[in-house]
């Protein structure tokens, strides 16, 4: 292809040197055509004024502003090489001076060195005729010194390599006047020295040499034929002898140009006239075509502007005696808007660091024209809502720079579309996309999915389970994006968190290390962070929450009554006590939650299965039958407490209740069992082992119960001597059937009890009996409960009476006022010994 510089693209590089901001001051090189790719061109180190080592981490290149590339640039060493053999003829055509622009790009900072390598001509064309022969035809009567005009010969060399002389083969009639038009270029005629006599030569050969001032000469020859013709007298005439044509680039081919038109006065054959071009170079001939008849010139083939706006012709008409007549033809090529804008990117930036702070240079290109005038301006735009912006920088160059701050994670890369539209009629357009990469940097932390955790785990579970998994995502990529777990310092109680619980710190599996308790833990907490890998690390942090779910693994524990007792307590039930009647209540827990600790009661065993009935709820033991004289006096209950889980457990509690009379029969019945009443045996399914063991503890229980009894015995003895006529009895000895009669006075012997009345209930309740124990609490009455005891005698003569006792160390040195009181029909109180006398019941009371 062919570049030809117009003084308009001479004059915008000038411009493009003195405006543009990174550019520095040209460096110039020259060096011949033809030679083979590899050839060292120059070294640019001394030029630049820059070593190496910078040349490379500045990271220089070479880019060329024609189309193609025809050097390359080492950045290790600096040598510009030949990438292309290159052919200056075919290069820059006629042009007297060829030069290759590029340009050095060098960045961090930005900065461009315009390169200007001039193709020097090297004599490698020889010169060349259009013909190899040439016909004159000239009248025997031409006179002396007649000129006639010889075809240039083409050389496509430049300077002295172009043709520099013509030379013509010796003979008598002719010789050659070679003469040099205002651009220099050389031109020959041939002059008549010597009449024409053709009856002595009809025909001439002669030999046309060209020569050109290369180092060797090459020449060109062409072969001239002149036939001498017979007398012609006129020459042809040219209506006009220049002619000046516009035409449009593009114009359609074999559309006319113009006529050229010339006349013989001459008749016959000596006013036939042809036309011919005249001394007209090769591109003239390829794009212009001549009727040789007719003088018509029309277009042969495209006409392109950009490739050259003028052109200039000779025609010759020729009568057909041989003689001629010229005339100029000049076109001149009118612009058209025809070449889309081009854009050549100098430098870019790839990928982009998305940190890039807002005026950073992403591009360096420049858009071309090759029109003119409108045509030939351009403007340039990219697509909106991107974070770029375009800045002009003189002679049609272009800074893509950044606009705003740059986000990796909204938009990893971005293709800029970069829009010219020249200013022609009609205007045309052209795109250029290119893609910028955005780089990542550590700016985002790992974002767990969840807010908190909570994590669900069963008691008694095996260490090493897997309890969870917590994860977080990072929204960079690579190494920032990889995400590690970890425990933070913490404590759960006393103890390190970490002893509790570990996590694998590339999943996020989170594992329990012990086995955990529900009773002593309920739930503990931790925290996880979760850091990234980047530079600096980021992390973030989250709670995760572990909630121990209850298992059924505690039976249930009897508060009431204790079970642990060598001798179980009795509870008293009045015979005659109707349905409903409360006897007791067992109160039981469970150390396990929600259903696990939900509790039923019932009857497992009793000696009489239908005298008694359990609460299922509330474990209220009470008669479902009035109490009976035939019922036996022992009754043993069995209740079963269960709960709801699963598989439920359950735990047992033995009742023993005494069926009694009265107050007092309890007592003396205890010795005066009936012939064939037998007491139950002891429950058969205990082993010998529990049964030992029950033995000793009853047995140190018995030993302290006697030393503590005897102690407090000896204290009182001397008390109880002054206020009771009776032999008292040791603590602990047998009961004797003893009965008192109303008639007889007195008891002979006192008998003490430690009576605890049952809150809420209807009647008064024997709770637990214990012989020779003090009384420290008495429960207050029931106001619904009957004022008089089951021996007739008002509650408060009972007060009374517990107060008498309490105080009887008080009372003993009061001697006066020791007379009974009267509590109401059959009832006394005594003060001294604060003893109740019924006498309708004989029934003797005494409080301790």
């Amino acid at each position: 292809m062919e570049i030809h510089l117009s003084s308009r693209q001479v004059l915008f590089y000038f411009l493009y040197l003195c405006t543009c901001v990174p550019m520095c001051e040209s460096i110039h090189y020259s060096m011949p055509e033809e030679k083979k790719r590899g050839f060292l061109v120059a070294n640019v180190l001394k030029d630049l004024k820059i070593d190496v080592r910078e040349l490379f981490a500045r990271k220089a290149h070479l880019v060329s502003e024609n189309t193609k590339q025809y050097f390359e640039l080492d950045a290790h060493s600096g040598n510009m090489f030949m990438k292309d053999k290159i052919d200056r003829e075919a290069l820059c055509g006629q042009t007297d001076s060829c030069i290759l622009y590029s340009e050095i790009v060098l960045e961090n900072p930005l900065q461009l060195h315009r390169i200007e390598v001039q193709i020097e001509d090297v004599n490698d064309n020889s010169p060349q005729f259009s013909k190899s022969q040439f016909l004159f035809e000239i009248p025997e009567q031409t006179p002396t010194n007649t000129q006639f005009p010889l075809e240039l010969a083409q050389d496509l060399d430049k300077g002295e390599n172009a043709v520099q002389n013509y030379t013509l083969s010796p003979n008598e009639h002719f010789r050659l006047d070679v003469q040099s038009h205002s651009d220099g270029s050389k031109y020959a005629e041939l002059v008549l020295e010597k009449p024409l006599d053709r009856e002595k030569d009809t025909q001439l050969l002669l030999i046309l040499s060209a020569v050109d001032g290369g180092i060797p000469k090459r020449t060109g020859t062409a072969q001239i034929v002149i036939d001498v013709l017979d007398a012609n007298d006129n020459f042809p005439q040219f209506s006009q002898s220049l002619y000046n044509i516009k035409i449009p680039e593009n114009t359609l081919l074999d559309k006319l140009v113009t006529k050229i038109e010339a006349s013989d006065k001459d008749l016959g054959s000596y006013a036939h006239i042809t036309y011919s071009f005249s001394q007209v170079p090769g591109n003239v001939l390829r794009l212009f075509k001549l009727n040789k008849d007719t003088g018509e010139l029309t277009i042969a083939r495209t006409i392109d502007y950009e490739e050259k706006s003028h052109y200039e012709m000779n025609i010759r008409a020729t009568d057909g005696g041989g003689l001629s007549a010229y005339c100029k033809v000049i076109v001149e090529v009118e612009d058209r808007n025809d070449n889309a804008p081009e854009v050549t990117i100098s430098s870019i930036t790839s990928p982009l660091s998305e940190d890039s702070p807002p005026d950073t240079v992403v591009a360096l290109f420049r858009v071309t024209d090759q029109d003119s005038g409108d045509n030939g301006r351009t403007a340039c735009t990219i697509n909106t809502n991107l974070p770029f912006v375009l800045k002009a920088n003189g002679n049609n160059y272009y800074q893509l720079l950044t606009q705003r701050s740059l986000d990796r994670e909204k938009d990893s890369g971005y293709n800029i579309t970069i829009t010219t539209t020249d200013r022609g009629s009609p205007r045309i357009t052209s795109t250029r996309i290119i893609n910028v990469q955005i780089s990542d940097v550590n700016d985002n932390p790992p974002v767990f999915q969840m807010s908190s955790y909570e994590m669900q785990l069963d008691e008694n579970n095996i260490p090493g389970l897997l309890i969870g998994s917590v994860h977080a995502v990072d929204l960079d990529t690579e190494q920032n994006a990889k995400v590690t777990y970890s425990l933070l310092p913490g404590k759960v109680g006393d103890v390190p968190a970490s002893s509790y619980i570990s996590i694998n710190s590339e999943t996020g599996n989170l594992y329990v290390l012990r086995s955990l308790d529900y009773e002593d833990i309920k739930e503990f907490q931790a925290t996880v962070r979760a850091s990234d890998s980047g530079s600096p690390p980021l992390s973030s942090e989250v709670n995760v929450r572990v909630l121990i779910v209850d298992e059924n693994d505690n039976a249930p524990f009897i508060l009431y009554p204790l079970q642990n007792n060598t001798s179980p307590s009795n509870d008293l039930v009045p015979r005659g006590a109707e349905a409903g009647y409360l006897i007791t209540k067992l109160v039981a827990v469970d150390r396990d939650t929600g259903q696990n600790s939900w509790l039923s009661y019932e009857l497992l065993k009793a000696t009489e299965p239908g005298l008694f009935t359990v609460g299922a709820q509330n474990g209220e033991v009470k008669t479902m039958r009035p109490v009976n004289k035939r019922d036996i006096f022992k009754q043993k209950l069995v209740v079963v407490v269960r709960d709801h889980g699963h598989p439920a457990r359950s735990t047992s509690a033995t009742l023993s209740i005494l069926l009694v009379e009265d107050f007092s029969d309890p007592y003396m019945k205890i010795m005066e069992i009936p012939n064939g009443e037998v007491v139950e045996e002891e429950d058969r399914s205990l082993t010998m082992y529990l049964i030992i063991c029950l033995a000793a503890i009853s047995f140190i229980f018995l030993l302290s119960l006697v030393v503590f009894i005897g102690i407090k015995i000896q204290k009182q003895r001397k008390m109880i001597e002054d206020y009771n006529s009776t032999p008292n009895f040791p603590a602990g000895s047998n009961f004797q059937d003893n009965h008192v009669d109303s008639s007889t006075g007195p008891p002979s012997q006192a008998y003490n009890y430690e009576v605890c009345l049952a809150g809420g209930s209807l009647n008064s309740e024997f709770r637990f009996l214990r012989p020779l124990f003090p009384v420290f609490s008495v429960e207050p009455p029931n106001p619904q409960v009957n004022p008089r005891n089951s021996a007739g005698c008002p509650q408060e003569l009972l007060s009374q009476s517990r107060e008498n006792q309490l105080t009887s160390e008080a009372r003993a040195s009061v001697s006066e006022d020791s007379a009974p009181r009267s509590g109401g029909p059959g009832c006394t109180v005594n003060q001294a010994t604060g003893a109740i006398v019924n006498s309708g019941q004989n029934d003797w009371l005494s409080y301790q």
